[in-house]
């Protein structure tokens, strides 16, 4: 039986958590003393809520680090020693697709995106827009991985592309595009897909997981702004249609 001790190094986290916290709520006293003189229930039930947020990064960060970060790490160098090796492409556009997927804070833009255009862009589109975005990055990561192909020429390329996108694209969807790209490079993928593809790279004979296994949120980054575009295409087209018929 293995034992995980999962409160090993929790006091660090704690700490670390603090320290993030504590700058926001020195200016909101701040603020709240020279300005906004809110009453005193609402400042009570606000820091409730920040313990609660306290509580929730810290269970967070130490499932992170205990759970997430070596199980991406292990399933990675596992998959890096099969002898079909180009599996690995498949399978990294499941787990990206997957992830994403479950990503709350892509979740939480489909939401707003789909709210503030009262239902014109369904939330459900953009959730499987980005989903096979990140599919497709995740895949590319492995063949750069797999065959040692560069990785200037990808990103760069991929955003001279983006920005060709953004001539044909609808208006609206400009910007959904960018924050995508921020929004997909949420705690799931840096938490497991890029411990994912470190160790891939470190299995991998002939590879440095320093230089290869990194840069595969860079590319999460970038195609989730690309499907994102490349949607406001479809969309234009199919305004444009309409206002012909």
């Amino acid at each position: 039986m293995i034992y995980i001790p999962i409160a090993d190094g929790i006091d660090h986290v704690i700490l670390d958590v603090i320290q993030a916290l504590l700058p926001l709520v020195v200016f909101f006293l701040i603020i709240q003393i020279l300005s906004l003189k809110l009453p005193g229930h609402y400042i009570i039930n606000l820091f409730k809520g920040l313990f609660i947020t306290l509580l929730g990064m810290v269970l967070f960060f130490q499932g992170v680090k205990i759970a997430f970060l070596p199980a991406g790490q292990n399933i990675g160098a596992y998959c890096g020693t099969l002898e079909q090796i180009w599996i690995l492409i498949p399978l990294g556009f499941l787990l990206g697709f997957s992830t994403t997927f479950a990503e709350p804070a892509v979740r939480v833009l489909c939401y707003q995106v789909e709210t503030s255009s009262n239902g014109y862009i369904r939330g459900s589109l953009i959730l499987y827009a980005l989903s096979i975005g990140v599919a497709f990055s995740v895949s590319l990561g492995m063949v750069r991985i797999l065959y040692g192909f560069p990785f200037l020429p990808f990103i760069i390329g991929g955003y001279l592309l983006a920005l060709i996108l953004i001539r044909f694209t609808d208006h609206d969807f400009i910007a959904i595009a960018f924050d995508s790209g921020g929004v997909a490079t949420g705690p799931m993928a840096v938490t497991f897909l890029m411990a994912f593809a470190v160790g891939v790279a470190d299995s991998i004979g002939g590879r440095d997981p320093f230089l290869d296994g990194f840069g595969m949120i860079a590319f999460i980054a970038l195609t989730p702004i690309l499907t994102i575009l490349i949607l406001g295409i479809i969309f234009k087209m199919n305004k444009t249609a309409g206002e012909i018929s």
